[in-house]
């Protein structure tokens, strides 16, 4: 049975984090189509498979998994020996601890200014709602502030993690692809470590295939 997807129509936020990671991973799946819009998240069957009533959540031969990092992490460790390698092997104990390190630094210090910003630029509107100015601005302030200390990390190495590609950069992508729509540049004009770093990851042929806030295209045959 192919692997199912429930996530939002288009290629945006956690559900193109997935959708990136599948591609990535060469893992072929089917999209459910889910519509924010319309509450299906917040239908008894789709709450029956997540019960926070969120995107996304993966099927794959009836294991369910939501939450789009568990995700992510399960698809790279599964099928390793396939696609692109996205976390240090598990023998690999400083590779994996830097690898950590790097994706609790996304969660704690961008993930939420990142979003926040999302929210107020872009997702406000999209719910009818009027943009609080001085709380996005306080987002940008603070992301600002936090991209001082990734010039500094990505003056040293190439990615997040270290010098390979991994996880990480994907979980950064989510809710960082949406900062320009949303009327924050930072991801490109912070700095030149940054700038680089941000052009190598979002030039991607995973990404570039999924093209940002598009619908995405199930791989199943």
């Amino acid at each position: 049975m192919v692997l199912k997807l429930y996530g939002t129509p288009e290629a945006v936020g956690t559900t193109l984090a997935v959708a990136m990671t599948l591609a990535e991973k060469q893992i072929p799946f089917k999209l459910v189509p889910v519509d924010l819009q319309v509450d299906a998240h917040k239908t008894p069957e789709f709450l029956a498979l997540q019960p926070w009533g969120q995107v996304p959540v993966i099927d794959e031969d009836g294991f369910i998994l939501f939450e789009s990092r568990a995700i992510c992490r399960y698809l790279a460790q599964k099928y390793e020996s396939q696609g692109t390698p996205l976390m240090p092997a598990v023998d690999d104990v400083e590779g994996r601890a830097l690898f950590e390190q790097a994706a609790a630094v996304e969660i704690s210090h961008f993930h939420l200014h990142a979003w926040t910003i999302y929210f107020e630029g872009m997702g406000k509107a999209r719910k009818g709602l009027e943009k609080d100015q001085a709380v996005w601005e306080r987002a940008v302030e603070e992301l600002s502030r936090k991209l001082d200390v990734y010039e500094e990390i990505l003056g040293k190495q190439k990615y997040l993690a270290g010098d390979e590609f991994s996880l990480v950069d994907i979980f950064h992508i989510s809710f960082g692809a949406l900062l320009r729509p949303a009327g924050c540049d930072l991801m490109k004009t912070k700095g030149p470590n940054i700038a680089r770093w941000w052009k190598d990851i979002t030039s991607r042929p995973s990404l570039k295939n999924l093209r940002l806030g598009r619908p995405i295209i199930s791989t199943a045959l």
